[in-house]
């Protein structure tokens, strides 16, 4: 019996979301009584997880699994969890995470819950906490299958150091055949992503169009945050689709939310609702997020963000 984690990566890099579940996973296997293993695919260093608790890494490596595939990785991820006869997997909720995990739940027979933002409150039964309702609500939900699937909500647990002596051994597995195959991937370069960012700097129509950006995007850059918009700004194609967040866009839950001319449509609030903590600058003082936010500025973008610009250039230089 052990606690499995998959440690996501791109390009052979762990993501950040990676030491979480690795910490979750820790945490886990202590109340459980057992030891966890990380399973990576295609890292050129496996040996920064063992920082986190993994005692031991399953290291899979083939050019076929370059570029996610859910229905492969799915495949690699279940013949591993069989291998070291898993009891409990751990997945992240991000986009892939959450495309994978039910397949895995599906080929192990278990029982599945994504966004757990807790360690298990009881293993006797199973009690999970996690987010519900567009994280208005928490639920206690309990997973009676003998096998768990868990998807940790991003940023909700933590990383925590629990340093070990682990050991990486490689692992040959079967790759299923891919039913849909992608030709070309393009990725933003040099910017700091927003499922990675710990700081969202986000704007609306309230901008007024695309050639007001340059001080979103100077913000962002003494921040070291991620640029994003709301859905209108993205349809309008003043910003790629990529930046889009909200409920029917990329969720976000980085730890400061910063919206700038976004009235706070119910569908946007739902998907940044999970950040730790929002401010937001619009003109109107009735706009919707202001009730959501922990912090409201009402004044005119042109003129506050610059201001803030300034001093956060200043304190940065003191």
């Amino acid at each position: 019996m052990s606690v499995l984690v998959f440690a996501d990566s791109s390009e052979g890099k762990f993501k950040k979301s990676a030491f979480e579940v690795v910490s979750y996973g820790y945490k886990v296997a202590e109340q459980l009584g057992t030891n966890v293993v990380a399973l990576t695919i295609n890292v050129n260093d496996s040996s920064e997880l063992y920082n986190y608790g993994a005692e031991k890494v399953v290291s899979v490596n083939n050019d076929s699994l370059n570029i996610f595939n859910a229905k492969q990785y799915a495949a690699v991820v279940t013949e591993v969890a069989n291998a070291e006869n898993a009891t409990v997997l751990v997945i992240d909720s991000s986009i892939d995470g959450l495309y994978l995990a039910p397949l895995v739940a599906v080929n192990l027979e278990a029982g599945y819950t994504s966004n757990v933002v807790d360690a298990p409150s009881s293993t006797s039964p199973f009690t999970v906490k996690r987010k519900a309702f567009s994280n208005k609500a928490f639920s206690n939900t309990v997973i009676s299958t003998d096998k768990k699937v868990i998807g940790i909500a991003k940023n909700s647990f933590g990383i925590h150091e629990n340093s070990v002596s682990g050991t990486t051994e490689s692992f040959n597995a079967t790759i299923a055949d891919a039913a849909v195959k992608s030709e070309k991937i393009e990725r933003v370069t040099g910017k700091v992503t927003i499922a990675d960012a710990d700081i969202v700097v986000s704007a609306g129509r309230g901008l007024k169009g695309p050639e007001n950006w340059g001080m979103v995007e100077e913000l962002a850059d003494v921040l070291g945050a991620a640029t994003a918009c709301s859905k209108p700004v993205s349809d309008l194609g003043w910003r790629p689709h990529g930046e889009h967040v909200g409920q029917t866009g990329k969720p976000v839950a980085s730890n400061l939310y910063i919206a700038i001319g976004i009235s706070g449509a119910i569908q946007h609030l739902a998907g940044i609702n999970a950040s730790k903590v929002k401010v937001v600058i619009n003109t109107d003082a009735e706009a919707p997020f202001f009730k959501a936010a922990d912090y409201g500025i009402v004044g005119d973008a042109f003129e506050v963000v610059p201001k803030l610009i300034e001093k956060l250039k200043a304190f940065k230089a003191s």
